[in-house]
């Protein structure tokens, strides 16, 4: 990166931080590891990363450029008694306003002909903006490239209000708030994504014509209208004045700062300025933030996930959406089986909503398989009697009531991106989608980016945790463990996070490690080996019965109606495989 790149890096950093360091954050292991720390003096920016070393200052041109503005006329004498009577009938005091430039004159207003009209001067006889005395007229001399109001902001003041319209100010003013100023121009319909430049930024340069009295304010308070254009003007001013010392109003809906001084007076509307409250930073949050969950802890004491449905196994661990499950056992176990079990029964019990990517089962198959342990009886032709035509529809319905395929069509492999997005994209079309499969890991194509398995593993299952915060869902993520060397007997160990092939990391990222294993007798065990949460679980191990023709588990029975050992050598569910690596 040369010094050109990293002064335009700098060119949009306005406030004191930490952010990535543009020169070495690409190649780092931590990408995202805020280690430049920026520290802003006037139009000094001072810059050094703690990693790389990279340091120095750039220098802000002095000013934003500005285009010509050529002075209008302003009327040299006003009637006085028109605007009081403008300004009264909106709740405004006209001797608390005197030292505002405002205006009068008659005005021609498209489809209405000449008015009466009141006029806001903006800047150097820059522009005014014209509003008829009757009715809700509009019209305008010249571009507005100020802050209206701005001239009567003190150069040291501490904190300074924005609001959305020329008689906001007025009515501030009134109320004895200072240091008020309007926006100039109306709010966006939303917020744009483009970067922030200040010599580019037309639209709102009237901020950058205002960032001395912006920079040495400690506070300042955006006041704008609460509805949507007004929310996105709100979040394109923290943008440019520094979104740390920005606070907000929460006006009532449809109203604004003169509504509320016309219609519950001066004290109401200094009580609602002073309830501002900081806008919340990315990242960052205070305690308050949390009084929902913290009522919840301090009411209800610390609490478990949703329940299995299979009671020995919640003694064991309990489901909780924004956590990671990796899941392991020997190739036909029952890992798939198993996930599909508590998928069906978090559906039945819960209404949760899945998507699944299944690499090893064609999408069709695996309807068929969800829909036998949704009706508890055989998709196919076989020794027991299966379900019916009526019966196959009904759960046909169900499970597209509650399951969204991830298929990897048209030949291309699976990446963790295509992943992800396509789940994103699940999570957008179901709002209360709840979980996520991905079996299995071997499928899915590594980052040939980065150094190394281990490397590519820890970043692929980082961004799985960081998915499954963002979203609120669960995440199932089956794992095959490397091959394991069999017991001085001949039977085979049983598989933890650390014979995962590939990375420790299996281990160290999961908030819950999950094996299924088949014991020498054909005993199904479900063994947690980490349950990051003690009000989650406990780590232990549990035995089910399973029943072949249906593929369901459940809490296994004192008598058993047929021999598992016999029977589990034939079942469609899950075959032996070959070892993958």
């Amino acid at each position: 990166m040369n010094q050109e790149d990293i002064d335009y890096f700098m060119s949009s950093i306005y406030e004191n931080c930490r952010v990535k360091c543009p020169a070495c954050s690409s190649e780092r292991k931590k990408k995202n590891v805020q280690s430049l720390g920026v520290t802003v003096e006037g139009n000094k920016v001072l810059y050094q990363c703690f990693h790389c070393g990279l340091s120095g200052k750039y220098t802000r041109k002095d000013t934003v450029q500005k285009a010509t503005v050529t002075a209008i006329s302003v009327p040299k004498e006003k009637d006085e008694t028109l605007i009081d009577k403008f300004l009264s009938n909106r709740g405004i005091d006209p001797l608390s306003v005197k030292n505002f430039q405002v205006v009068s004159g008659l005005k021609y207003f498209n489809g209405e002909g000449e008015l009466d009209a009141v006029g806001f001067v903006y800047g150097d006889n820059e522009a005014i903006k014209w509003r008829s005395v009757q009715g809700k007229n509009f019209t305008q001399d010249g571009a507005a490239r100020t802050f209206w109001g701005i001239d009567q902001v003190e150069d040291d003041a501490e904190t300074i209000v924005i609001v959305e319209g020329e008689c906001d100010v007025l009515a501030m003013a009134c109320a004895g708030i200072g240091n008020v100023v309007s926006v100039p121009n109306g709010a966006p319909q939303k917020v744009s994504e483009r970067r922030v430049d200040p010599d580019e930024d037309k639209k709102y340069a009237y901020v950058w014509n205002a960032k001395e009295k912006i920079q040495n304010a400690q506070k300042i308070i955006l006041a704008v209208d609460h509805d949507e254009s007004g929310m996105a003007l709100r979040e394109e001013l923290a943008r440019r004045c520094g979104r740390a010392k920005c606070f907000s109003v929460d006006f009532p809906k449809n109203q604004d700062a003169n509504d509320i001084l016309k219609s519950e007076g001066a004290e109401r509307l200094r009580e609602i300025v002073s309830k501002a409250q900081p806008m919340p930073l990315e990242g960052v949050y205070s305690a308050n933030d949390y009084s929902q969950d913290l009522n919840h802890l301090y009411t209800q004491g610390l609490y478990g996930g949703v329940s299995t449905g299979i009671a020995s196994v919640d003694s064991l661990f309990t489901i909780v959406p924004g956590q990671l499950s990796i899941v392991t056992g020997l190739p036909g176990s029952g890992k798939s089986e198993f996930i599909d079990q508590l998928m069906v029964n978090l559906a039945r019990r819960e209404g949760w909503k899945f998507a699944v990517a299944s690499f090893e089962n064609p999408c069709a198959l695996h309807i068929a398989k969800l829909s036998e342990k949704y009706i508890s009886k055989p998709y196919f032709e076989g020794p027991t009697a299966r379900m019916s035509k009526d019966e196959a529809d009904q759960a046909l319905e169900w499970v597209n009531d509650h399951f969204m395929f991830l298929e990897q069509r048209g030949g291309d492999t699976a990446t963790i991106e295509s992943i992800l997005d396509r789940a994103r994209q699940a999570c957008m079309r179901w709002g209360n989608m709840k979980g996520l499969v991905i079996d299995p890991y071997n499928y899915i194509e590594q980052n040939r980016k980065v150094d190394n398995e281990h490397q590519g593993i820890n970043e692929l299952l980082t961004r799985l945790v960081m998915f499954a915060r963002a979203n609120d869902i669960h995440i199932w993520f089956i794992a095959h463990p490397a091959k394991m060397q069999s017991n001085m007997d001949g039977t085979m160990p049983v598989p933890k996070g650390m014979n995962i092939s590939g990375s420790a990391s299996f281990f160290a990222k999961a908030d819950l490690g999950i094996t299924v294993h088949l014991s020498p007798d054909k005993t199904v065990e479900i063994h947690a080996w980490k349950v990051r949460f003690k009000w989650v679980g406990t780590t232990g191990k549990v035995e089910l019965d399973y029943d072949v023709p249906t593929g369901t588990y459940s809490d296994q029975s004192i008598d058993l109606d047929y021999e598992i050992e016999e029977e589990i050598k034939i079942s469609p569910h899950e075959t032996e495989k070959e070892w993958e690596f």
